[in-house]
């Protein structure tokens, strides 16, 4: 094995790969002149859907217009509520928010840190009130139990709303993220397995959810011109980032590859160690957006990480229900509350050297005291 690499060589959590064909594709827009609403973002949004295999795609600003766009087009009623995840980021249970509706948070998998079918079911139960919808995450680049979850939404007849913000080109029984339950919203924020800058995409093959989110992004528009038939915002992807989207798309397989070798890597590296390493059911295909272990004295380890050059993160230190802008939503998620305490994400991304990953592996194998969960 190599030598660890020297201190001064920082090991980054992230490193957006921006080469030579999005700088061209960037270059012919501005030389274009058209800017914004022209057909970068459109040839996108085909692409986009093809590789996913959805029928439809709607190009947005971010992933968290995406969500509330999703979130609007599905027609949730003013109060009603929807059953999420309490450990993800913030905008999943924002947009829930921003389109009226009322977060309900349900317990995680202690294994997956997706959302429990089982607690998902016992949630409904006791909600105070009708359910409206499920909006749950592939955190990490790992799909939630889909089966578990589409089970409940079936019985219920509620739609399935996927926030896939971490899951480009991950899969679940073969199927591409994009193509799971009946809306999946999608980020291209520049950490992500692949980037527009910002910007985000809603795939779904149900036409009127297509229609009503293409709708909601433009105004309420009904046509191009000047027809308004709904509320909406102006939450479009312009051309710019498009044509960063459509070069980043055509090595989003090569990038997810890189990430594979690389988490596989470290589970063998860290195999001894004390930390709990992802899950990777065998139906199930992950694309680590984060490779996220457990400890015990998870601060005290990134510390050392950081005296020894490597970045590491924390997503997420708090569930959303304990944040100050939730402070009025109670929720009893023991799982989701523990692991917030304990996760810690390591660098996984497509522009490590193979001697960064070693160095890290040997760094917490050799140089790191780790406590068992």
């Amino acid at each position: 094995m190599s030598e660890p690499a020297p201190p001064t060589e920082r090991v980054p959590i992230a490193d957006p790969d921006i080469g030579a064909a999005e700088i061209d594709r960037v270059t012919d827009v501005l030389e274009s002149g058209r800017l914004a609403a022209g057909d970068e973002v459109a040839a996108f949004e085909r692409e986009f859907a093809s590789d996913c295999g959805a029928d439809h795609a709607v190009a947005t600003a971010n992933g968290t217009a995406a969500l509330h766009a999703a979130l609007e087009a599905i027609d949730i009623e003013p109060g009603g509520l929807v059953v999420t995840t309490p450990f993800t980021f913030v905008a999943s249970a924002n947009a829930i928010r921003f389109a009226g509706g009322v977060p309900v948070f349900a317990d995680v998998d202690p294994a997956t840190y997706t959302l429990s079918a089982d607690t998902v079911r016992e949630t409904i139960k006791e909600a105070p009130g009708t359910v409206e919808a499920i909006v749950a995450v592939h955190l990490y680049g790992l799909p939630v139990d889909v089966a578990g979850l589409q089970s409940i939404a079936d019985e219920l007849d509620i739609p399935l709303v996927m926030d896939a913000a971490q899951a480009h080109g991950a899969t679940y029984d073969g199927e591409r993220a994009g193509t799971l339950g009946d809306v999946s919203c999608f980020s291209f924020y520049p950490t992500k397995n692949m980037t527009t800058g910002e910007g985000g995409m809603i795939t779904t093959d149900d036409p009127e959810i297509a229609a009503r989110a293409e709708r909601f992004i433009n105004h309420g528009r009904d046509t191009g011109g000047y027809e308004h038939v709904d509320l909406g915002h102006n939450f479009r992807m312009t051309d710019l980032n498009a044509a960063i989207g459509r070069a980043q798309l055509a090595d989003l397989r090569e990038y997810n590859e890189a990430r594979r070798r690389n988490a596989a890597m470290l589970n063998e590296a860290l195999a001894e160690t004390d930390l709990v390493t992802p899950l990777e059911p065998a139906n199930r295909r992950h694309v680590y957006h984060q490779y996220t272990v457990r400890c015990g004295n998870r601060d005290e380890v990134r510390a050392a990480l950081d005296d020894h050059g490597i970045d590491a993160g924390v997503y997420y230190p708090s569930p959303v229900h304990e944040l100050e802008a939730f402070e009025t939503f109670e929720a009893s998620t023991p799982v989701a509350e523990r692991v917030a305490d304990e996760v810690l994400s390591l660098p996984v991304h497509p522009g490590l050297s193979e001697r960064q990953v070693e160095y890290l592996g040997r760094v917490l194998r050799e140089e790191v005291r780790i406590d068992h969960v």
